[in-house]
This record gives C-alpha cells, structure tokens and sequence, in this order.
C-alpha cells in the first residue's frame, strides 16, 4: 500500500511541463557531453599530428648531421667535384631553413637528388667504397633514410586522420569555431625523382 502511495503520489508531481523540463535537462547534458567529445577528439588528433612531426624533424636532423663528414670523407677522395659539394651544401642549408611540412618536403626532395649525385660520384673511386669510415657513414645515412620512410608514414597517418575529423561534419562545425586547420602531408611532388634513382644502402 504504501509503495503504490509513494507511486501516485510521483506520478502526481511529474506533470507533463515537469518531465518536458527533465527531457531538455537531459538533451542538454548529452549535447554538452558529445560537444566535449569532439572537440578532445579534435585536439587529440592535431597533439598526434604534432607528436608525429617531431619525429620526422628529429631524423632530418639527425641526417643532416651526417652529411657534412660525409662530405669530407668524399672530399678526400675526389676533391675536383666542387659542384657537387657546393650542391649539397645548398640543400642543406634550405633544408635547416625550411619551416613546415610543406616546406621541409620540398627542401628533403632536392637534398635527396643532391645525395644522390654525390653518392654517384663515390661509386668511381673503389678506394672510398672500401674505406672503413665511409662504409659507416653510409650505413648510418642508410639506417636513418628508413627511419625519415617511417616516421613520414605515420605522420602522414595521423596528417589523414586530423583532416578527416576536421573537414567532416559535426566536426567541421568545431573546427570552424576553435579554428583548427587542415594538416599539411608530408609528401614528395609527382615526378621529382623520375630521373634521380637513389639508393644509400651498401653495395655488397
């Protein structure tokens, strides 16, 4: 008896304004909370973006700072190729200037094709091929071309999952008020390396 009592007398409060009013309460907290969700999504996305830059800027630099000795190492062996010498050392330099992915893209292209030729130039000279430290340094310079792969593979992943959480709807709607902006891919252009077939792995 008691709980049928307490039941009527709920049932007496809850008047249809009052449970319109608890309805809207309700659809407002679930909006608040999907509002949240996706704008932590939002910047999760750009964090792993940014996160996944840094790993392709630590493995540019960490390719810069070898090519210098591996310059000198070929130097000793052909000290006649000063274009060429001048040649990376201009790349490297636009390199270290670059600012972005689009950027940095660009300038890592030409320092590839610059790589390239003096790889090429090292390739008429058995002496330098056989000596221990260029032996190392292009190991090294091999090692770190797969990691630079790598790392712009996964940039390039999280690159495409910000801009598909971005340009999609509700999302887009977000990043238009919060202005979070498209990601740059780091990709090299159509074409660039059609003529230039690098390798820096060793020759066996």
């Amino acid at each position: 008896m008691l709980s049928a009592l307490l039941f009527q007398t709920a049932a007496a409060v809850i008047t249809p304004a009052v449970a319109a009013t608890l309805f809207a309460v309700l659809m407002a907290f679930f909006m608040a909370m999907f509002a949240i969700s996706l704008y932590n999504g939002l910047v999760r996305a750009r964090m792993r973006t940014r996160e996944a830059w840094s790993g392709i800027e630590v493995q540019l630099k960490r390719r810069a700072s070898l090519i210098p000795n591996l310059v000198e190492t070929v130097r000793g062996y052909a000290a006649h190729e000063h274009e060429v010498f001048a040649e990376v050392a201009q790349a490297r330099g636009a390199l270290a200037k670059a600012s972005g992915p689009a950027a940095s893209a660009a300038a890592d292209q030409f320092l590839t094709q610059a790589l390239g030729r003096l790889m090429a130039v090292a390739e008429n000279y058995p002496q330098l091929q056989a000596a221990a430290s260029f032996t190392h340094l292009q190991g090294d310079l091999a090692d770190t071309e797969e990691k630079i792969a790598y790392a712009r593979q996964f940039y390039n992943v999280n690159a495409l999952d910000c801009n598909a959480r971005i340009q999609s709807f509700p999302g887009n709607q977000f990043a238009a008020w919060f202005h979070f902006e498209p990601v740059t891919f780091f990709t090299a252009e159509p074409g660039v390396f059609e003529d230039v077939k690098v390798s820096f792995a060793k020759a066996v």
